[in-house]
């Protein structure tokens, strides 16, 4: 009997059969667009075998203006249909099943020709969307519906029509961006009618033999969003215009609340869809930071939903589900929701991957094969660039011993994990130590090699990471001032007042570490009134009138830069806006341009740029010093004079941040060639 029944049960559809709840939800990760469909096709084919219930593809454009950009990937024509047909063959032949996601951006299109139902720009896009007549919307509707009949004749078993997050279909329903005055406008009625006339259109397109997963946003998190009772109405009507699922759709784009982000809770938005069922007949997915089988069974236990919709979970682990099904949930590894190498990498035109698993996306060019000959490999340093290193060269069958000078593994990942919001980085490494085990590793624990010890090896990886580097201010080594890695490795105390120096992502994470005692990690009610989310059914959009409610902050914090440019500036693209606007909330004062006169027992003495050189002070209790990080290889200088050659990768060979991404993709490689 599995631990998991409800998550593991099958759904008929008739013409259907999916063998578990899991759906592999829709991820814009940049492989359509590279026109390698063999690519494409080994991406969701690992999917599939790893057990997936359904696939639904990243968003495909069903015309030019609908596309999120320019160059976007598209089902607009009978010559596209080969590639996709190799995508689906593919998954096919592993076992799986497979929907594409039609989506049409509306004003979301980063491009000059987009349209929407009233020329009304967006705040994320910088252009402004042509207004659609009657014949232009007929127009789309007509597209959308030969997109579907084409994404039939490619082999997929279905489609997922997006009309939630803001997009095209979104826009037409709320008064928003809906300023319409004609028979697709106005009324509630009126402005749901385009989305029906799709769902309708592109049923008759398809026939009643294929699964059609329609995506409605069931809280906007936006003014002017739809009410609860709009909610349902839709969720109705879509149900008798032919859709077989309703997916959930969480937030718009342009909302102000962090949605899929780490410091999210867990199922923090279950409640959203366990509103709606009841309500209509057919199946619901729940989405949105679900990240384990344990939390997916769980909810679809209580009635939030009849499946549950984990798509960076996949990318983190194409196993997900072949290992819940085995008993084997401890060696799935864990999306820590971090975004910094899906998300961020998608908005900044690269291919996505994934923090915790670089193979993800890059499925033919990085493998994991047996090696040739077995070596016994030393992985100085148990930070993540040693973990994965470790890992990778014990699964390719290497005999490897990890050294470690503290008492614990995980190196600058323990200091993560100790920030309010990334609690997810505990199962990072709890994930760690499983493998290491399962793999056979052996470790030492506060243990410093010797060169002679290490020359006995085939291979050495030297991964002992960074150390803090000290920024040169004058009164720097008093008794007030710490280092990020002294408060955070749990060795001093901050006062009330506290001025940090630096503030970049490590300056970040020690203020929300100050202002925050985490005491509510995981509450979601807390975190919902922290930012202002409300029930629908009392206020429109879900956004709670009195807006954000952060509470008192623990400390008065000052976050000090010497760059002139915006604190912040240099955080992820789209995580950045969330802790800056943390931090706005808990009265963190950020200045830039800072010049460092001296620090005594007052405080840092500064003057800004810009401000006639007046002095000011800063008054503190604590002074902690977040000026960057400078490599730690004094070993590796040693072993060099000796004449051994060892790699060197992670922080050790260049300190920029913690960046625990390039860190795990160069252990990852390095590795995969040993």
């Amino acid at each position: 009997m599995t631990g998991y029944p409800n998550l593991l049960s099958p759904l008929d559809f008739g013409f259907l059969t999916l063998p578990n709840r899991a759906v592999m939800g829709s991820m814009h990760t940049g492989l359509e667009e590279t026109g390698d469909w063999n690519r494409v096709a080994a991406f969701y084919a690992e999917r599939a075998l790893g057990g997936a219930g359904i696939i639904v593809t990243g968003g495909i454009a069903p015309n030019r203006e609908g596309a999120v950009f320019p160059k976007a990937a598209a089902l607009c024509t009978a010559g596209e249909v080969t590639g996709h047909r190799s995508v689906t063959r593919r998954v096919h032949d592993c076992g799986g099943r497979i929907a594409m996601q039609i989506l049409h951006a509306g004003r979301y299109a980063y491009g000059e020709n987009c349209v929407a139902p009233s020329a009304i720009k967006s705040p994320i896009s910088p252009f402004t969307p042509r207004e659609l007549d009657a014949e232009g919307i007929e127009k789309q509707i007509s597209d959308i519906a030969d997109t579907a009949a084409r994404a039939r004749e490619a082999g997929y078993d279905g489609i997922e029509i997006m009309a939630s997050e803001g997009y095209f279909l979104n826009q037409f329903l709320v008064r928003r961006t809906n300023r319409r005055t004609d028979a697709w406008g106005g009324s509630y009625e009126n402005r749901m009618r385009l989305p029906l006339q799709v769902l309708r259109r592109c049923r008759s397109s398809t026939g009643a033999d294929f699964l059609i997963i329609f995506r409605l946003s069931l809280i906007d998190l936006v003014e002017e969003g739809s009410n609860w009772d709009e909610v349902t109405k839709l969720a109705r009507a879509v149900e008798n215009a032919g859709a077989d699922i309703i997916n959930t759709g969480i937030g718009w784009h342009e909302a102000r609340i962090p949605t899929i982000a780490t410091s999210v809770p867990r199922r923090a938005f279950a409640w959203v869809t366990k509103k709606l069922m009841g309500t209509v007949g057919i199946p619901v997915i729940a989405s949105n930071r679900v990240n384990s089988p344990e939390v997916a069974e769980e909810i679809i236990a209580e009635g939030c939903c009849d499946l549950v919709s984990m798509a960076r979970p996949f990318l983190a682990d194409a196993e997900f589900i072949a290992k819940a099904t085995r008993g084997h949930a401890k060696s799935i590894v864990p999306c820590i929701a971090c975004n910094q190498a899906c998300l961020d990498h998608t908005f900044a035109g690269k291919i996505s991957t994934c923090l915790v698993n670089p193979r993800a996306c890059h499925e033919e060019s990085l493998r994991y094969d047996p090696a040739p000959v077995p070596k016994r490999i030393a992985v100085v340093g148990a930070g993540p660039a040693g973990l994965a290193t470790a890992l990778v060269s014990a699964m390719r069958g290497h005999k490897v011993e990890l050294f470690e000078k503290a008492d614990r593994i995980g190196g600058q990942l323990n200091m993560a994990r100790r920030i309010p919001g990334k609690e997810e980085f505990h199962g990072l490494v709890e994930w760690y130590e499983t493998m290491l085990t399962e793999l056979g590793i052996t470790l030492r624990l506060a243990t410093n090699p010797e060169i002679n010890q290490l020359s006995t090896y085939d291979e050495i990886i030297i991964a002992t990471g960074v150390k803090p580097r000290t920024p040169e201010i004058a009164g720097q080594e008093s008794a007030n001032v710490l280092n990020y890695a002294e408060l955070l490795g749990g060795d001093a105390e901050a006062g009330r007042r506290v001025a940090i120096i630096g503030a970049g992502g490590i300056g970040f994470d020690v203020a929300e570490f100050l202002v925050s005692d985490g005491r509510n990690a995981g509450d979601i009610d807390a975190w919902l009134t922290e930012w202002g989310v409300a029930d629908p059914e009392q206020h429109r959009g879900g956004l709670h009138p009195s807006g954000a409610l952060p509470g008192q902050p623990l400390r008065q914090v000052t976050l000090l830069q010497r760059k002139p440019t915006r604190p912040g500036k240099g955080l992820g693209k789209t995580t950045g806006w969330i802790h800056r606007g943390k931090l706005r909330m808990k009265q963190v004062e950020m200045l830039s341009g800072v010049d460092y006169r001296r620090i005594d027992n007052d405080g840092v003495h500064i003057t800004l740029a810009g401000n006639g050189a007046s002095p000011r002070l800063i008054a503190a209790d604590t002074i902690i010093i977040c000026a960057g990080q400078v490599p730690e290889r004094s070993l590796a200088e040693r072993l060099q004079q000796a004449g051994h050659r060892p790699y060197l990768i992670g922080g050790a060979v260049e300190a920029k941040e913690l960046d625990a991404k390039r860190a795990i993709d160069q252990g990852s490689r390095l590795a995969a060639e040993l």
